[in-house]
């Protein structure tokens, strides 16, 4: 397994995130039930805590299949910060297995040693990190030398943290923050996958199921699709997304399902399950990421 790779997976279950929106409102059709406005208003200085977790399942022909777990828990602060907001997330307890067995990760180490920092615009619009180069000055710290170390080096760089950042964040929020949402409404986004060495790019596609009670108040609940490819007579909104992620080749053979869950009053993702599978050249991988709202602490410090 290529160190990092899970970790990529599960770095950014950040408490609240979102872009702002880039298309117009939506008026519901005759006999829909109403729109569901879901505006970015995070807890303001409450700790989030989220349980994260990924299994990723790699298969080569005449190989025994590779299979590796990572969790860890996140804790999550908002603070209005420059006519936004501030973001802090902090991990905790990292652990990753190898083929049922515990193993040492210098990611996860890091992660467990520095803080990720970012600004938001006031209506969660992603703006920048926020002094990204203290995750390689964390790996100094546990690693200063090593085997392993540049490859760990490049994958913690501001630009790479950066930019991986940013593409997670609108997988998961773009298109669904300062709208309204109807049942059957469709969003899109492009995300992407490594499998052996190489980025697979695809269409993440979220359908508006309707809404949920939950412990955090009612929130929208959206299905979660993978699509390989444009669709004939693609809508513009889709075109859109496409062109603005950099109109990445899409890569065939990657499907996906899952589901989302956001608060709507006050804004927590309640729950995130995505199951991907990628076929390539020789190789298959199925990779499971989950990420669920443990606690929110209601007094500030």
């Amino acid at each position: 397994m290529r160190k990092g790779l899970l970790w990529s997976c599960l770095v950014l279950s950040l408490a609240a995130a979102g872009c702002k929106s880039r298309y117009p409102p939506l008026n519901p059709a005759p006999g829909l039930p109403p729109p569901v406005r879901l505006d970015f208003k995070p807890p303001v200085d409450r700790l989030l805590t989220e349980s994260v977790r990924a299994t990723r399942t790699l298969q080569r022909e005449g190989r025994p299949e590779v299979r590796d777990e990572a969790a860890f828990t996140t804790e999550t602060r908002f603070t209005p910060s420059d006519g936004g907001w501030r973001v802090a997330q902090a991990v905790r307890t990292p652990r990753q297995v190898h083929d049922g067995q515990d193993v040492p990760s210098l990611s996860g180490a890091v992660l467990e040693r520095f803080t990720l920092r970012m600004q938001l615009a006031a209506d969660g619009t992603f703006v920048k990190l926020v002094g990204p180069e203290a995750a390689q000055e964390a790996l100094r710290q546990v690693a200063p030398e090593g085997p392993g170390v540049p490859e760990v080096e490049r994958f913690f760089s501001p630009e790479a943290l950066e930019l991986r950042t940013r593409r997670e964040w609108e997988a998961k929020y773009a298109g669904l923050l300062q709208r309204n949402l109807v049942e059957g409404q469709r969003t899109w986004a492009v995300d992407s996958v490594e499998v052996d060495g190489e980025e697979r790019a695809f269409l993440l596609e979220r359908v508006v199921l309707g809404t949920r009670p939950t412990t955090f108040g009612d929130a929208v609940v959206l299905s979660l699709h993978c699509l390989d490819a444009l669709p004939p007579k693609a809508p513009a909104e889709l075109l859109a997304a496409w062109a603005e992620a950099g109109s990445p080749a899409l890569s065939k053979g990657v499907t996906c399902e899952g589901e989302q869950v956001v608060a709507t009053g006050r804004f927590i993702p309640v729950r995130r399950l995505l199951e991907v599978k990628a076929v390539g050249a020789g190789a298959t991988l199925l990779l499971t990421t989950e990420s669920q709202a443990e606690a929110l602490q209601e007094e500030g410090p």
